[in-house]
């Protein structure tokens, strides 16, 4: 028996041997790129000494641990990174599920076409240069609300890099915009793929394009949303370091709304040197996000057993 599945087996890789070549360059990427680097997870746990190597270093168990937590910043930077994610999968979520609807409604192909590029046009743009873009409407001096909007309504510029109360709005609103045209894209597929008979059977029953929506579109995309949030979810508390660092520009006043896990660790990095820090929050973070995704997945599972990850 064992020997008639190794035979089968071997059969199928000849069989398919061209799809496993164009399936290794992508493997090999996985290995290098994210698994043979989490061998430095163990530095984490020791006092790194370059004199003894990069492994060589003192085991001090979770002592990198305690500098992260035991600072009077651990509850403003983990506030920071669990809220601003949870409002960003939130209102992607819904944003770029509406998008896609919209465009799906589009019947010009040529518009269609125009308006997914555009949409996904600000994903493609580096954080710096959002950076300069932000900081080309919000400064103080030649910022283009300053200067030309809020004059319309008869309010004072407003020195925006040192009032900490509005970057939470503005922070949500640029990120948002940079990231919901990608998420867009992915639904507008699955939208696309939905079966244009059950509109037609719809259509016929009398149901209009609102009711369309709610139970027929929505409910196909239910298991793509899942899986998108869950992703999400595991990554809740990694935070977007470029739209934290960049688009603040590192001003100090605004680190109260501003300063987040990912910007903590890099300030305490370049102060102190602390390599072990460093890889104990990313360590830390990989963890809470495993947790999470099982524990999420876990709940989508006793809902709806089809729509869960695994």
């Amino acid at each position: 028996m064992t020997t008639w599945l190794n035979l089968a087996a071997f059969r199928n890789i000849r069989k398919y041997r061209v799809l496993y070549l164009m399936l290794l360059p992508g493997i090999t990427y996985l290995l290098i790129n994210n698994y043979i680097p989490m061998a430095g997870v163990v530095i984490a746990f020791k006092e790194v000494d370059f004199s003894k190597g990069v492994f060589g270093g003192d085991w001090i168990g979770f002592r990198n641990f305690e500098y992260l937590f035991k600072t009077s910043e651990a509850y403003i930077i983990t506030r920071n990174t669990i809220l601003y994610n949870a409002g960003f999968i939130v209102l992607n979520l819904v944003l770029s599920v509406v998008l896609a609807i919209m465009l799906n409604e589009l019947k010009g192909r040529f518009m269609r076409r125009f308006y997914q590029s555009a949409i996904l046009l600000p994903y493609l743009i580096s954080t710096v240069i959002i950076g300069y873009l932000v900081f080309s409407l919000l400064s103080m001096e030649t910022g283009f609300v300053n200067n030309s909007i809020l004059p319309l309504f008869g309010v004072d510029p407003i020195m925006w890099y040192t009032e900490p109360k509005y970057w939470p709005i503005i922070l949500t609103i640029v990120k948002v915009w940079h990231t919901v045209g990608y998420l867009c894209i992915i639904y507008f597929a699955a939208v696309v793929g939905i079966d244009h008979e059950f509109y037609e059977a719809a259509t016929i029953d009398g149901a209009g394009k609102f009711k369309q929506i709610w139970h027929i579109t929505l409910p196909s995309l239910t298991p793509i949303i899942v899986i998108m949030t869950l992703l999400q979810i595991g990554r809740i508390f990694y935070a977007d370091f470029g739209l934290f660092y960049q688009v603040p520009m590192d001003s100090g006043p605004l680190l109260p709304t501003t300063n987040v896990l990912d910007t903590y660790v890099y300030r305490a990095l370049l102060k102190n040197g602390d390599i072990g820090m460093a890889s104990a929050a990313g360590f830390y973070q990989s963890v809470v996000g495993f947790v999470l995704i099982i524990f999420s997945n876990y709940v989508v599972k006793k809902i709806n057993p089809d729509n869960s990850l695994f």
